[in-house]
Order: C-alpha cells, then structure tokens, then sequence
C-alpha cells in the first residue's frame, strides 16, 4: 500500500494523471489502475473526477496528509540506515568539566563536527569527579577533565598541559610593568573564579603559599563574563592559558602576563573512557579526533 500511496502523491502534487504518469515513468492506464486499487483498499473515493480534471475529497486530502508522513519517516530511516553502512559515527555523550566546557570543547567540536557533520553530540556537564564517575558507570561515552586521574577500568589520555596567567585590560597599570612578581597581586583589584571551583581552589592555595591578599571585587564561574567585565571595571583576573586564545586578546583589548609563580599552578587536561572495549563507533570516531587534535599540536 506504500508504494500505492507515493503513486497517489505524486498524482495530487502534479495535478493531473498525465503529468503524474510522465514523472513516474508509468502509463496513464497503469497509474489509474493504481489509483482505483487505493481507493478499492481504503474503502472511499480520494478524487471526485469532473472529465480529465481530479479534486480531492475531503478524505483524499487526509490521505494525503498520511502519504506525506510516510513518506518523511521513510526519508529519515532510509538515512539513518545509511548512516550505519556506512559506518559513519551517529550519537556520542561526552561528559565535560565546567572549566573544560569553556576552554577545550569549543574547537573539539568544531573540529569533529566539520569532520563528521551528521554526528550527534550530546553534553552532559559537572564537576570532574562527577564526570569521572559519568563514564565509569557508562552515562557517558567519553569524559574532559581538567587533571590526571588513575581509575580502574578508565584509560586516561593527558591533551595538553594547562596554567593560569594574570589578564588585564591593555590601558591597566600592570601592563606597563617590565617585570612582575605574586607582591604585585597584594591589595590588587581581582575578580576570581566561584568558591568551589577547581580553579578557586588553585588560586587561593597560590594565594596563601605567598602571603598574598587580593582585593576580591567578585565572583563569577563563567570565564566568558570574566573577560567582559575586565575591561569595564579596570581589574585583573587569573584564567587558563588554554582559554585566552589571540583572537579572544586582541578582539577584546586585553593582555596576558607572565608571574613565574603562575607556573606552580600547571595542570592537565586529560580525555577519558573506558578500556573494556565498549566504545561505539560514534565514540571512537571522537577519541580519534582528539588525539589528532591535541597530541599532534603537542609534538610540533
């Protein structure tokens, strides 16, 4: 009956027995056979017929509706079907830590998604133990974190190192500075990362192993309303290296210094999955394009 219905379809998109005939390669004999034999199986008239000219009933036109359906449903099996001859990567779920949501993701997914443009992403976000025992339990395919972890049955793959670095606007004072020190972030006007956070942890422990005190104006966990606010309100902050990319400095007229202490707070980000063999297609797929991502972009 489906294929009867593509043929009714084609008869109301074309208006005419003759045109539909032509488009399907039918003779018009043949298709009014085909139709008849729909009507016959649905029990009701689909055209009232005045001479050569057809209109539908009220019941054709529902048909119609259901012949459209099918034949959407039809065109989005056939392609998923496809997609899996293929052996084309469909549905991935990655787990990401804040911090790795607004520093690795963006070009990861940029990066997989030219290189597999009908794939799926699905994101589900948290704090890195709980990524870690996202992946563990299999709700998600693949972890990011921002450390190092040895857990049974998880493969962890170090990405790249990652360390904080003092931001502030191009028109602040330290900037003119030749040379600075942790002394300098003494009273100095900051805004930090949320209490909670890995990196506010970071930063207070730096803060104490040097006896410094910073002047908290706020606290904020997204680094995006961080980099926005540093130019308004002429204070500094201590974000990832990872995250202040060229385009992000020089777009938005802030600079990126160099502390030497800066260097303690050296951390890294890490893909993780599990090592039973598990992985889907989808899943690997992603796993290559990391690798091919942060690792080759480790050995230039």
């Amino acid at each position: 009956m489906f294929d009867d219905l593509d043929v009714f379809a084609a008869v109301v998109e074309h208006s005419s027995l003759n045109r539909a005939s032509r488009q399907l390669n039918l003779s018009q004999p043949a298709l009014s056979r085909k139709i008849s034999k729909l009507e016959e199986r649905l029990g009701v008239a689909l055209f009232n017929r005045y001479g050569k000219r057809l209109e539908l009933t009220e019941v054709g036109r529902l048909t119609y509706s259901y012949a459209l359906e099918q034949r959407q449903q039809r065109s989005k099996f056939l392609e998923a079907l496809s997609k899996y001859k293929e052996g084309e990567p469909k549905l991935v779920t990655l787990g990401a830590s804040l911090t790795s949501l607004q520093t690795t993701l963006p070009p990861l997914v940029n990066a997989y998604m030219e290189k597999y443009p009908t794939a799926e992403l699905k994101l589900i976000t948290g704090r890195t133990h709980e990524i870690v025992s996202s992946v563990s339990e299999g709700k998600s395919d693949i972890g990011l974190i921002a450390s190092s972890i040895q857990e049974p049955g998880l493969r962890c793959i170090s990405l790249f190192e990652d360390q904080l670095r003092l931001v502030v606007s191009e028109h602040h004072p330290l900037n003119q500075s030749s040379k600075l020190t942790m002394d300098d972030l003494s009273r100095l006007p900051m805004i930090l990362f949320s209490k909670g956070t890995w990196y506010r942890r970071l930063t207070d422990d730096l803060f104490q192993r040097c006896g410094i005190d910073p002047d908290v104006r706020m606290e904020i966990d997204s680094f995006e309303a961080i980099v926005r606010l540093l130019p308004t309100v002429n204070v500094a902050a201590l974000l990832p290296k990872s995250y202040l990319r060229p385009q992000l400095l020089n777009g938005g007229g802030l600079v990126s210094l160099h502390i030497k202490e800066l260097e303690q707070t050296q951390r890294t980000t890490c893909l993780i999955y599990r090592d039973d063999g598990s992985l889907s297609t989808a899943a690997r797929s992603l796993v290559q394009v990391t690798e091919e991502m942060f690792l080759t972009e480790r050995e230039k």
